[in-house]
Parts: C-alpha cells; structure tokens; sequence
C-alpha cells in the first residue's frame, strides 16, 4: 500500500481501474445511488484535488475471473494504468461454474502478474459475506475463495483491501448494507469506500464524502 501512497503524494496524474463483477459494477443494487468506484472518484478528484486523474470503472455483471482474463486486453491493457482495483471470486466459487479453487489461484496469479507487467499495482480485494442460508452453490465454498485471494496477494506482495473481514467485524449491520444475498446496497458500497480510503490513508471524517451517513 505505501507504493500507492507514494503515488499520491505525487502531482503527476493517475489512471485508476476498477475491475471485476456485478459488485463492482453497482449496477441495480444501488437503486441509483453511487457505487464505491463513483464515491472513490468524488474523493480523490474533488476532495483530494486530483482533477487530472482519470477513474475507469470496467467492472460488470457475471463476471469471473475466466472471463477478466479473456477480456484483459480491452478493459486493462489500452488504458496502461497506474492502479487496479481487482475484486472478484463471488461468481468463481459457484459450483456450477466448474472453477476449481486450483484455477481459480492461477487465474488470479495471472491477473496479477499481467497488471504488473503493464506498470500498473494490482490491489486484490475480498468482497462483501454472503447472507447466511440463501446460497448453496456459493455458501459452502465462498470462504476458501476469499481466503485464496489474500494468499494470492500475499503471495505477489501486492497490496490486499480485505472487506470481508471488516464485514465480520460488523456482521449486525449486514441487513442494512446488502440489497440481496451477496450484493451490498448503497449504504453497502460507501462501506466498501470507506475501507478503501482508510487503507490508502486517505479517510477524513471532516470531508463531505466521508460523512457519509454508514450505519
């Protein structure tokens, strides 16, 4: 993470990728409300005064990681970016996709390593919990995927925002910030921000965008 923060101590101008599925994609499940990538933009471009950074959002529903491999050329490559955000795994563990924990690994090594050959810092991220009995396809493997993640990141010595343990800490709140199962509301994505800027170093509860009402 301190490479990030070297990065925003910097004036030059960054481009910031969000990549992964339907979680990151915000679509629907906000109702209309910004989704953690927009309220990220309205923090660093507005409140941090990074107006020449560029945040690109190439995230969308289905997805897994087969696919962000298959794809990686059109929404990572063309942009050559300074930072990716990678969260993804929700749909990889769902039994019938036929991802195994062993692919699923590789495919994330790979992710991993094609960013980093661009120039660019993967920064792997766990997503929200699943709503406890509503899943069975993902429910009974979710767990060693996310766990695959931080190992994965760990492993690359690339930087880790781990949401789902936050989540854990905060599992009496989990009705207020899901919209369904397994995909957070509005209220759901400011708390991905949030964790996002306090990983970064750039949370300040004086701000308008961290003031944000997260119950």
């Amino acid at each position: 993470m301190e490479r990030i923060k070297q990065l925003l101590a910097s004036t030059d101008p960054l481009k910031w990728i969000f990549y992964g599925d339907s979680i990151t994609h915000g679509a629907y499940h906000t109702l209309g409300a910004r989704d953690y990538c927009e309220i990220f933009e309205e923090r660093i471009r507005t409140e941090l005064a990074r107006s020449g950074d560029i945040v690109i959002k190439t995230a969308y529903n289905g997805n897994d990681t087969r696919a962000l491999l298959a794809s990686f050329d059109w929404r990572i490559r063309q942009f050559s970016p300074q930072v990716v955000f990678l969260m993804i795994g929700m749909n990889d563990c769902s039994s019938p996709r036929g991802i195994s924990q062993e692919e699923f690994r590789s495919n994330l090594q790979q992710l991993g390593t094609q960013m980093a050959e661009l120039g660019a810092i993967p920064v792997l991220q766990t997503t929200c919990p699943i709503l406890p009995g509503t899943t069975p396809d993902r429910e009974p493997n979710f767990e060693a995927y996310m766990q695959i993640v931080r190992d994965v990141a760990t492993e690359g010595n690339w930087p880790l925002i781990d949401h789902l343990a936050h989540w854990q800490e905060n599992r009496a709140k989990h009705y207020y910030w899901m919209h369904d199962p397994f995909h957070p509301n509005d209220v759901g994505h400011r708390a991905f921000a949030f964790k996002v800027f306090k990983d970064l170093g750039i949370f300040d509860e004086n701000s308008n965008v961290c003031r944000m009402f997260v119950p």
